[in-house]
């Protein structure tokens, strides 16, 4: 299937459930597009023979597109920076602390706590899953996905500390999840040496090379923008750094998403602040949400649709619904742990760790990085118990997450 009509099919797709959420549903947009499109898949595996060739033809729409490739080498970056990019450096830097141990020991932390226990799980139900790719299982559904989640937190009223606590440490542990997941997957697959020091040196080459790139491409832009007040060439510039940076850091062999999330947040504090007019302010902002918002519904319909590439074998059901809580138990131990310790030198407000564990959404991340394993059985149970955490805090924590955080603004 050709680019341009893959494209045409996804945006249309998109339009259509778009206009049914925002007529019927009322949804926030992402959950009601995802829902959308699940249930649409689900309503073709159903039909099967009498669902007229259409189910072969979404098929080889999903075959053609790979979701892997699609998400972390194309729609990540931009969808990366215009999240840093409406970040206040400000805010982010009075949580610096929360939000640097959530992203890196939180993270790390997770990966190993849901990576024991779902090779328990797994031996229980009598799936042969090495341990090693349990703990791939770890990394990958570790990263939070700030996509959903900050929105709803805006219409619930949600304090600015929450937001920032929540958008950081979202945009920086999607970089370090990646970076763990790729050692990882190194150990897996037997590539190059895999001692402790190698390993340690590459984890400390993408992450911090990743910091210091994204700190040098942000600044060159940061000095083009000054030199001209024409909006058209500065989006351009902003576009430049964004898809430019990001392939040229995985070149490098860097951390592509730490690198675009900090260039973003250095033009969208001083960039905006020192090297934009107005109008330019105005004019990127409207080019980066919109950017936001047609990239998030085309990823939102995709994840639905995945429902029809899944394996469904009773065992992979039963260990994606076993592992739900299980994920949420490990995320509530790496929010309680750092927090606890945080608060005899810092204020939390009391639902904090709920509200955190909570909004701690997983995403297309996670489904993309399950994609991108080996072929094979190992995979198939991983991608169906994957998508079924994912689907769960999607539909489920996004929707009551709003609830939540007006039942803490009314108990403080």
């Amino acid at each position: 299937m050709k680019l341009f009509h893959i494209l045409s099919i996804l945006i249309s797709l998109s339009a259509v459930f778009s206009f049914i959420n925002y007529r019927f549903l009322k949804l926030p947009t992402v959950i009601g597009l995802m829902l959308i499109a699940m249930l649409a898949s689900l309503a073709l595996l159903l039909l099967g023979p009498f669902s007229f060739g259409l189910k072969g033809e979404v098929a080889l729409l999903l075959a053609s597109v790979d979701f892997d490739e699609t998400l972390l080498h194309g729609m990540l970056s931009l969808l990366l920076f215009a999240g840093a990019l409406h970040v206040n450096l400000a805010d982010l830097a009075r949580q610096r602390w929360v939000i640097t141990i959530m992203a890196t020991a939180g993270v790390l932390s997770a990966t190993f706590m849901i990576g024991y226990m779902a090779y328990w799980v797994f031996a229980l139900l009598g799936l042969e899953v090495p341990l090693i790719y349990c703990l791939l299982f770890g990394a990958l559904i570790s990263p939070t996905d700030p996509i959903a989640v900050l929105g709803i937190l805006k219409q619930a009223g949600a304090t600015k500390t929450l937001e920032s606590k929540i958008a950081g440490e979202s945009l920086f542990n999607d970089g370090v999840a990646v970076v763990l997941f790729l050692v990882l997957l190194r150990v897996a697959t037997g590539e190059g040496d895999i001692s402790v020091l190698s390993i340690a040196g590459l984890f400390f080459q993408e992450v911090v090379g990743g910091v210091v790139f994204g700190l040098g491409i942000g600044s060159l832009a940061y000095w083009m923008l000054k030199q001209v007040d024409d909006y058209t060439v500065e989006v351009l510039i902003t576009l430049a750094i964004t898809m430019g940076g990001y392939a040229l850091a995985e070149w490098l062999h860097i951390s592509a998403p730490i690198a675009i999330v900090v260039a973003g947040l250095l033009i969208g504090n001083h960039g905006r602040q020192f090297a934009m007019s107005d109008k330019t302010r105005e004019h990127l902002d409207n080019f980066w949400v919109l950017v936001d918002e047609v990239l998030n519904a085309v990823l939102f319909v995709l994840i639905g649709m995945e429902v029809l590439v899944l394996s469904y074998q009773q065992s992979y059901l039963w260990a994606g619904l076993i592992m739900i809580p299980l994920v949420l138990l490990a995320r509530l131990a790496a929010v309680w742990v750092p927090v606890s310790i945080m608060r005899r030198y810092r204020e939390f407000s009391p639902m904090a760790v709920s509200i955190l564990t909570w909004g701690g959404l997983r995403g297309g991340i996670s489904v993309a990085l399950a994609l991108s394993l080996p072929p094979g059985e190992v995979r198939d149970v991983l991608l169906t118990v994957t998508y079924i955490v994912v689907a769960f805090s999607i539909i489920v924590q996004g929707l009551t997450i709003g609830p939540l955080v007006k039942f803490a603004s009314k108990k403080n």
